[in-house]
């Protein structure tokens, strides 16, 4: 028979809410678990652990609803469909009731050890927001450090806000720094991005980044790192649209000199006959792979906007369990 723990969190001085988004994960739940109490248990008796469940095929559900079972702290967000690692952590964050919220996956990459410095630095340094931000990239092919290490640099580069390098999801927020974030409306919930856009005093705390637990990743690593990087790069930077603009008035001036010298070559005699006919098709293609590329860089800002004119909800919750689901009604009405 299975003994329920049921813990009371009047006694305590703060709430630490652990926020983990899963799909199949059935490999790595019990070790992140067993993990993760051992770690809290030495820093707070009053938190919440909330599993947010985009649909598995596998027995992620059933795992977490058998821990529901032995220890209420342990809580589940179901949604309707799959949606992905953003949105899921998101609604994490939502539902989240803690005085500190820390999103974390549970592939054990990020490991729940740093959490007790994390908890520290927020305590007793005054720090706001917490970040881990790796030092090294066990388990990750020399093309994803690559593709990585460009894509941050490009994205500071041009970016409205400075986004920390090799940084994950996986932070503490304070209860101030998640309220904010709530009010923020964009459909695209890029949270590396959006905690800088916020602000506040920021730590970033260097580790080592460990192989998955178990299992595999749930995303492509070469195509799913440049969405999360073009991503950033719509949402944070208008420069793409700017670069339009200069490479337009770039190839608008070539074109009005190179028509110029033409002229001056045909006045003045300079040469004879009809020649370049491999030049121009070479530039007439150029000029139109770079209309198109115009276009679709205007296209993924439009699309940016249709989602956001849209107001679609970014999760649909089919199942709560274990969660205040009132209160953050409550708070939104």
């Amino acid at each position: 028979m299975i003994k329920k723990q049921n813990y009371i969190a009047s006694s305590y001085n703060f709430k630490l809410s652990i926020v983990v988004p899963v799909y199949n994960e059935e490999k790595t739940i019990s070790i992140f678990l067993k993990t993760i109490q051992n770690v809290l248990k030495n820093i707070t008796e009053n938190y919440e652990i909330i599993f947010a469940l985009d649909p598995s095929q596998d027995h992620t559900q059933e795992l977490i609803e058998v821990a529901n079972k032995i220890d209420n702290r342990i809580k589940l967000l179901q949604f309707s469909r799959r949606y992905g690692q953003p949105a899921a952590t998101w609604a994490g964050l939502y539902y989240a009731t803690g005085d500190a919220v820390i999103p974390i996956d549970c592939d054990m990459q990020d490991p729940p050890e740093l959490i007790s410095e994390m908890v520290r630095l927020w305590k007793d340094e005054g720090y706001k927001v917490v970040i881990p931000q790796r030092k090294s990239r066990k388990g990750e092919n020399f093309l994803k450090k690559i593709i990585s290490y460009m894509g941050y640099w490009f994205i500071n580069k041009i970016a409205s806000v400075d986004i920390p390098r090799n940084t994950g999801d996986f932070r503490l927020l304070d209860r101030k720094v998640v309220d904010e974030l709530m009010r923020l409306r964009e459909s695209h919930g890029f949270l590396r991005g959006l905690t800088s856009l916020v602000g506040f005093k920021t730590y970033l705390l260097p580790f080592n980044r460990l192989s998955r637990a178990g299992g595999k990743g749930k995303y492509n690593r070469i195509t799913g790192n440049l969405r999360i990087g073009f991503n950033g790069i719509v949402a944070f930077s208008d420069f793409l649209l700017n670069m339009i603009t200069v490479l337009g008035l770039t190839f608008s001036a070539l074109s009005i000199s190179g028509a110029a010298f033409m002229v001056c070559a045909k006045l003045f005699g300079w040469w004879e006959g009809v020649t370049g006919v491999a030049t121009m098709l070479v530039m007439v293609l150029l000029l139109f792979g770079m209309l198109f590329l115009a276009l679709g860089i205007m296209g993924a800002y439009i699309s940016r906007i249709y989602d956001e004119v849209k107001m679609r909800p970014k999760f649909i919750v089919e199942k709560f369990l274990g969660l205040e689901v009132s209160r953050r009604k409550k708070n939104d009405s």
